[in-house]
């Protein structure tokens, strides 16, 4: 019965270090993940710069699948080239093994300590930050903490003959005590944890030198499934499996040699859990020195083994809404943005042509508009239901915020639509019917406004993608220009119908200039979010001026 109490006990004790990894993750995740995703786009120019990025995002997350998730799915979203990726895992891969190394150590001393401060800080601190950092130093202190249980409970059962035996077995058996701990680290997505647990049946004397290795080789390949088996798509199975491709390779190198290894590792440390965890790093390290060359070719490799799918035939169905990464936010919001700017391409070219239609009645492109929009309307929807999936506990004050700003965006964005498609296209059907054209200045001014119009779009796209508080009050303060535009063309096209004596056509075209300067108001409410918390919102700036010889001009 003791040995059946002490197999549940290190299985509790693995449950623990594996909690205190996920603290440690979703705490840095949630306090800082808007910096990392940002620093995730600044530090990949050159492979020392993406390297590094990697190993110290690995570092603070205390997980490179943690990081393999994330670069995995900037890499699909065309946030982050291939090769950077790669990169990057590179040096997420050593990141982990510098987590280790300072783990191997007796260290435990300080666990109840980080569990203390960390306490305090989560339970005392109105700072989100500060309360994730806490919740940080507690996941630290469990981490060290079952450590430290995990090597006290394999002590007295050192000598156990069924676990001995098992070990000992897996020890002449390399190749199967690879598998054996790649299976267990894919269902605990942390080789961390599982490299920790081989260096206490080392230290407990259950396994020795060769046997670990084999398993640290085996934690390894097993730290690259989750991101791959959980990928959805070719361009986001590419990064995850340049990772796996690369650690096989390894594996395939080093399996032949382990004794040998384990004999020029002995004057770093003669024990078996010092050689297990200086394997580690120096396996990863060799990867790293053998691929960060030749990562622009390994990438095209890639590209080449999983070529991009056709795009679907349906423009209203998502191509970035992952939900398997819907526990990290800052990747889930990266997802958003990205299809939320299909969308705004999608607005750009039902506008683009706007002045042609009306000029030259071409009823053939019109009716191509109006077809585009329910499948606008689809994705706005797909898009408000993963913001809402991704909402919660996740979700940090600049996360939340940043939310905010996608989900108005593609409100916004989706009622320019509506105006387009039906109203807009719906006058142009009017205007063909009755057989009357605009007048040349009719047509000059509605260009002058139109073009107006295509720039505050891509002012608002500005605003959107990068947060430009210039570009945004730019965005605000041309409403005057609009409704002076709107209010001249107007008065111009009413005095001109007096002379004419004739009110054919007029009401169309009024509807059309009022139609534009809405359209222009919901590019503006795009600013308001980030003006707002900048404390740059005036009430006379975002006042909606009411054209007083217009007769839509309150609609």
């Amino acid at each position: 019965m003791k040995g059946t109490f002490a197999f549940f006990d290190i299985f509790g004790y693995v449950a623990l270090l594996l909690w205190g990894t996920h603290m440690v993750t979703s705490g840095v995740l949630r306090g800082y993940g808007s910096t990392l995703r940002r620093g995730l786009g600044h530090f990949l120019g050159r492979r020392p710069t993406a390297f590094a990025f990697g190993l110290c995002i690995t570092a603070l997350l205390q997980s490179s699948t943690a990081t393999g998730m994330m670069a995995t799915s900037f890499a699909a979203s065309g946030f982050l080239g291939l090769a950077p990726g790669l990169v990057v895992m590179l040096g997420a891969n050593v990141g982990t093994t510098l987590i280790v190394q300072v783990m191997s150590f007796n260290i435990a001393i300080v666990a109840p300590i980080l569990i203390l401060l960390g306490f305090a800080m989560h339970r005392r601190s109105d700072d989100v930050r500060l309360k994730n950092l806490g919740r940080v130093g507690i996941g630290l202190g469990l981490m060290l903490l079952a450590l430290h249980l995990l090597v006290l409970t394999m002590a007295p059962i050192e000598n156990a003959k069924l676990l001995r035996d098992a070990l000992q077995a897996l020890s002449d058996e390399p190749v199967l005590a690879l598998l054996a701990a790649a299976l267990l680290t894919w269902i605990c997505h942390s080789s961390v944890a599982v490299v920790l647990l081989i260096m206490s049946f080392a230290t407990a004397g259950v396994i020795d030198a060769p046997g670990a290795l084999a398993l640290v080789l085996g934690a390894n390949l097993g730290g690259t499934m989750p991101a791959l088996l959980e990928a959805q798509t070719p361009m986001a199975r590419r990064l995850p499996l340049g990772n796996t491709l690369a650690r096989a390779l390894g594996c395939l190198i080093c399996l032949p040699l382990l004794h040998p290894i384990a004999h020029w590792l002995e004057p770093l440390g003669s024990s078996a859990a010092r050689i297990a965890v200086n394997f580690h790093t120096a396996f990863n390290l060799g990867l790293a020195l053998i691929f960060i060359l030749p990562a622009e070719r390994f990438a095209r490799l890639l590209e080449r083994l999983l070529p991009d799918p056709p795009r679907p035939a349906d423009p209203g169905q998502p191509l970035y809404l992952d939900e398997s990464v819907l526990e990290s936010a800052g990747v889930a919001l990266v997802n958003a943005t990205r299809e939320s700017m299909r969308m705004a391409d999608t607005v750009q070219s039902m506008l683009a042509n706007l002045v042609e239609i009306f000029g030259k009645d071409d009823a053939a492109r019109a009716a191509v508009i109006s077809r585009m929009d329910p499948s606008l309307d689809r994705l706005g929807i797909a898009i408000r239901q993963y913001l809402a999936d991704l909402g919660g506990e996740a979700l940090n004050e600049e996360d939340g915020e940043r939310s905010q700003e996608i989900h108005a965006f593609v409100m916004n964005i989706e009622h320019i639509g509506d105006i387009t498609a039906n109203n807009m296209m719906e006058f142009a059907a009017k205007k063909a019917k009755s057989g009357q054209d605009f007048s040349a200045d009719d047509i000059q001014d509605l260009a002058a406004m139109h073009e107006q119009v295509m720039e505050s779009l891509r002012l608002g796209i500005t605003v959107f993608m990068r947060g430009d508080l210039r570009a945004a009050q730019q965005l605000v303060e041309r409403k005057e220009l609009l409704w002076r535009l709107e209010n001249d063309a107007s008065d111009r096209h009413i005095r001109a119908l007096r002379e004419q004596r004739d009110g054919g056509g007029g009401d169309v075209y009024l509807r059309i200039l009022r139609d534009l300067r809405r359209i222009h108001s919901h590019l503006a409410a795009i600013a308001y979010l980030p003006l707002e918390r900048a404390g740059l919102l005036q009430a006379r700036l975002v006042r909606e001026p009411i054209a007083p010889n217009t007769a839509e001009g309150k609609a």
